[in-house]
C-alpha cells in the first residue's frame, strides 16, 4: 500500500469512527448512565470486535455477499430490528424512582459489544467500504493492514464519546433529566438508521 493510500485509509478510519453512529451514541449513553470505568469493556468490545470483524469479512464474508446479494438485505433487516430493541432499552434505562441508576440496567459487556458489530449497519458500511477501496486484492496481508489501521484509530475515537457522556452525567442530577437524555439518545439511535432504511425503501 502506498503512503497516499495509507494516509487516505487513516483519514477514512478517523472520520468514520468519530462521527455519530450506533456505537458512539450507545457509548455516550453508557458513559452518562454508568461512567467511564464501567463502560470500558464496552469500548474495548467495539474497538477489538470491529477490528476482528474487518479481518473475517475481508477473508471470506465479502465473497458470500457477492455470491448471494440477498444475504446482505436479510442482515440489514435483522440489524434494524435489533437496533430498535436497543433503542427501547436505552429509552427505559433511567430509574423511575429517583435513583441515579437503574439497578436492573447494566452496561454492555466486552463480548456483547464485540458481537454487536455484526448487527451494526454503520460497522458493515465502514468495513465493506474500507475493504473495497483500500484492500481490493483481498489478500490476508492487505486485509490485516486495513484492520490494524482501524484498530489503532477506532478505539480512541469512540472513547471520546464515552468521555462526553461522562461529562454530560454531571448535568443529569435528577431522574427527569436522565429520562429525557436517554429518550433523546434512543431517538438519535433510531434516526441513525436512516442511511440504511432509505435505500431499502427505494427498491
Amino acid at each position: 500500500m502506498t503512503y497516499e493510500m495509507l494516509t487516505g485509509l487513516a483519514l477514512f478510519a478517523m472520520v468514520s469512527s468519530i462521527t455519530p453512529g450506533p456505537n458512539n451514541l450507545m457509548l455516550m449513553a453508557s458513559g452518562a448512565n454508568f461512567g467511564f470505568r464501567r463502560t470500558l469493556p464496552h469500548m474495548l468490545g467495539v474497538g477489538i470486535g470491529f477490528t476482528l470483524m474487518i479481518i473475517l469479512v475481508g477473508i471470506g464474508l465479502m465473497q458470500l455477499f457477492d455470491a448471494w446479494p440477498m444475504s446482505y438485505t436479510i442482515l440489514k433487516i435483522f440489524s434494524v430490528i435489533y437496533l430498535l430493541f436497543l433503542a427501547y432499552k436505552i429509552a427505559t434505562a433511567a430509574a423511575p424512582s429517583g435513583q441515579s441508576e437503574n439497578a436492573e440496567s447494566k452496561p454492555l459487556t466486552f463480548l456483547q459489544a464485540a458481537m454487536f458489530q455484526w448487527v451494526n449497519p454503520k460497522a458493515w458500511t465502514m468495513a465493506l467500504t474500507a475493504l473495497t477501496v483500500y484492500s481490493s486484492s483481498r489478500t490476508l496481508g492487505a486485509v490485516t493492514l486495513v484492520a490494524v489501521v482501524f484498530g489503532v484509530i477506532n478505539l480512541p475515537c469512540v472513547s471520546l464519546w464515552t468521555v462526553l457522556g461522562q461529562q454530560i452525567r454531571r448535568l443529569l442530577t435528577s431522574s427527569r433529566r436522565l429520562v429525557a437524555f436517554n429518550v433523546t439518545m434512543a431517538l438519535l439511535l433510531v434516526m441513525s438508521l436512516y442511511p440504511v432504511l432509505a435505500p431499502m425503501s427505494s427498491h
